[in-house]
């Protein structure tokens, strides 16, 4: 019997769209023998040349001028891409789509990022069949994801569901999933072996995330942290920004034994089970993997629009704060220090997690929908 086939569509606009698309697509295959899946960053992997570029200027402008894009995320809040709009970026842009979906043959399509959605949307509306789901990213639900020619919406909690119904759209087409993350978070490792695999000491620990692009928190800050080396152990992430791990790992502060400085690591989740704390950026798909862990996060930086909305949810349910002052590095630093109070803490996030989150929900959702053909349920 021939498997089924899974294309999974994303863009490199942020690391987080492909990571939940290899989350799902790993998750689905491993829940599954009957099941194929193909990830693709559409964009890149249409326009090699063009596409880099534009990734490379939306970058710039995320780091330089934050403020500029959330004006433009709050300015078109509640507009879908037109149909204008759509035939646009199908022209100049993707105009190869249908090819990859004539020879890939998927019995479904999800896509984990709104260009490719409102691209597929378009080739349904010219006759493509085959069921497309969108799934979100975030703990919002800007407008452009939406189009009438979705299937279904897979969504991170019933705050997203119930905007996207206040935006026209069908209880039915919307299902809460959670955000899916890799199979790897689903549960934990062996902490002897991380230890011994990183070089790490088996005391207090501070996870530091710069984002996939290594966008790291105000340099006074990280700074400040390292007082606590002698008795706090930092392990600072820096992505795929090489220049700025190796400008961090040149001065003298940061050369202490107790603090390591990584570049990209597949591994994120093993660090993830030996510290006692993690400082990021409100990415959607870094707080989830934190939530799946339950490790108590502080919040730094949010980019004004989703990353803004992602920290909301995450602080009013309790899984973490904003990073405000070194008022709040010194009271959560002191915390980890005391291990009953600290293990309390993550044994408290982990039962909130348990009632708010399930790390295998959505690629068990999205195996039903496709093996069983059946219809999603409104919840």
């Amino acid at each position: 019997m021939r498997k089924k086939r899974i294309l999974l569509l994303s863009e490199g606009f942020g690391t987080g769209h492909t990571q939940a698309a290899y989350a799902l697509s790993v998750g689905l295959r491993q829940l599954s023998p009957r099941v194929q899946t193909r990830v693709i960053e559409l964009g890149t992997f249409l326009n090699p040349v063009i596409g880099p570029l534009i990734l490379s200027a939306y970058r710039k402008t995320v780091s330089k001028q934050p403020k500029l894009v959330g004006k433009l995320y709050r300015g078109h809040y509640h507009k879908s891409l037109n149909r204008l709009t759509r035939f646009a970026l199908h022209r100049l842009f993707y105009n190869h789509v249908s090819d990859v979906v004539r020879q890939l043959k998927p019995d479904m399509i999800v896509c984990t990022h709104p260009f490719p959605n409102a691209v597929v949307s378009r080739l349904k509306r010219l006759g493509l069949d085959v069921p497309l789901y969108t799934l979100i990213t975030d703990y919002d639900a800007h407008a452009t994801w939406t189009n009438p020619e979705v299937t279904a919406y897979l969504v991170s909690s019933p705050t997203v569901r119930s905007r996207l119904v206040s935006q026209g759209v069908a209880p039915s087409q919307v299902v809460v999933t959670g955000i899916p993350v890799h199979p790897n978070f689903w549960h934990p490792h062996d902490r002897a072996e991380i230890l011994s695999q990183f070089k790490l000491s088996d005391m207090p620990t501070v996870l530091v995330m710069g984002g996939g692009w290594g966008l790291m928190a105000e340099e006074q800050m990280v700074e400040y942290m390292t007082s606590f080396a002698d008795k706090v152990q930092l392990i600072i992430c820096m992505g795929s920004n090489d220049k700025a791990r190796e400008k961090l790992m040149a001065e003298p502060r940061f050369q202490h034994p107790n603090i390591k400085v990584l570049g990209f690591t597949k591994e994120v989740s093993k660090l993830m089970d030996v510290s006692d704390l993690l400082v990021t950026k409100p990415g959607g798909m870094t707080c989830t993997e934190g939530m799946a862990k339950g490790i108590p996060m502080l919040f730094y930086e949010p980019i004004p629009g989703q990353e803004e909305e992602n920290l909301e949810y995450f602080v009013t349910h309790g899984f973490g704060e904003p990073l405000t002052s070194t008022d709040t590095i010194d009271r959560w630093f002191r915390l980890i220090q005391e291990p009953y109070a600290s293990d309390q803490h993550r044994g408290n996030l982990l039962a909130l997690r348990n009632a708010e989150y399930n790390p295998a929900k959505c690629s068990e959702a999205v195996l039903s929908l496709l093996l069983e053909d059946v219809a999603p349920a409104a919840e």
